[in-house]
Order: structure tokens, then C-alpha cells, then sequence
């Protein structure tokens, strides 16, 4: 029996699981935010903010990280950023004044009466450098764009 003005241990031990059960849920709430920046200056870091631009909607942005040939020549398919997309980096093949970047793209979307479906594969950037700069000379199909007063827009 607990003595008067004494706290009950389960109550303590119970208190205590729950203080760390909300401790571990603030740490991870705080540390799965944004992914790191990756260097501009870098042909993984171009495609990271170009990517990010695209699928914030923002093409004027975008429209920076585009070779002069991109911006010339453009032909943007059916863009596919209304979906959830994920890009994750694979790996990269710097060549001198030009690179490859390789990425998983991971689309889902709808929640059909099995749930949501996704699909992934792989697609690679190809990136030029110009007045050192990593520039986007040509993008997967759901990353491309035409920014408007460029190329060949869809009418």
C-alpha cells in the first residue's frame, strides 16, 4: 500500500513512458524534414534544385537550371508532377563539361479500391557546364518543362 503523499510507482513508470514516447515523436517530427542541400556548384546538386522547382510549380526557377539547348528545343511531354512523385539520387558520371545523373523516380497516385498505386524506375539528367555552371541539357519526361517564350509549347 503507498504511503500518504507518495506517488504510486506504476503512475511514475507510466508518466515516464509517455514523457519518452512524446520525446522520440519530436525528434523524428524534427529530423525527417527537407533532405540536405546538395552544392549548386555540383551536376547532383543542379538536378536537386531544378527537381525541386519543377515540382513546386515554380518553371521560372526551373527555367534557370535549363541549357540553352534545353530552353531551344523544348518538348515537354505530359508532365506527371500533379502526382506524388519522389526522386532519389543514384549516382552520377561527371565527363569533363558534361554529366549524367541517374535517379529513381517513384510516381503514386489515386486510392483506388486497393489503395494508392506507385511505380518506380530509373531515368538519368544529362547536364552540360556552362560559364561553370551544371545546366539540365535534357530531363525525364515527368520533369521537363517549356517555360513560356521558350521553344515549342504545347498550344
Amino acid at each position: 500500500m503507498p504511503q500518504p503523499g507518495r506517488p504510486d510507482r506504476a503512475l511514475v513508470v507510466l508518466i515516464g513512458v509517455i514523457v519518452a514516447l512524446v520525446v522520440v515523436a519530436l525528434i523524428v517530427v524534427f529530423t525527417t524534414a527537407e533532405p540536405a542541400r546538395l552544392d549548386a556548384n555540383t551536376p547532383a546538386g543542379a538536378v536537386q534544385r531544378y527537381s525541386a522547382a519543377v515540382l513546386d510549380g515554380d518553371d521560372e526557377v526551373a527555367a534557370r537550371y535549363l541549357s540553352a539547348a534545353a530552353l531551344t528545343g523544348c518538348d515537354a511531354g505530359a508532365p506527371a508532377y500533379g502526382d506524388d512523385i519522389r526522386i532519389t539520387l543514384l549516382d552520377t558520371d561527371e565527363r569533363g563539361r558534361a554529366a549524367t545523373v541517374r535517379v529513381s523516380i517513384v510516381t503514386s497516385s489515386g486510392a483506388g479500391p486497393f489503395g494508392s498505386s506507385e511505380y518506380e524506375f530509373q531515368d538519368a539528367f544529362t547536364l552540360v557546364q556552362a560559364d561553370g555552371d551544371w545546366l539540365v541539357d535534357q530531363a525525364p519526361w515527368q520533369l521537363t518543362i517549356c517555360p513560356t517564350g521558350t521553344g515549342d509549347e504545347p498550344q
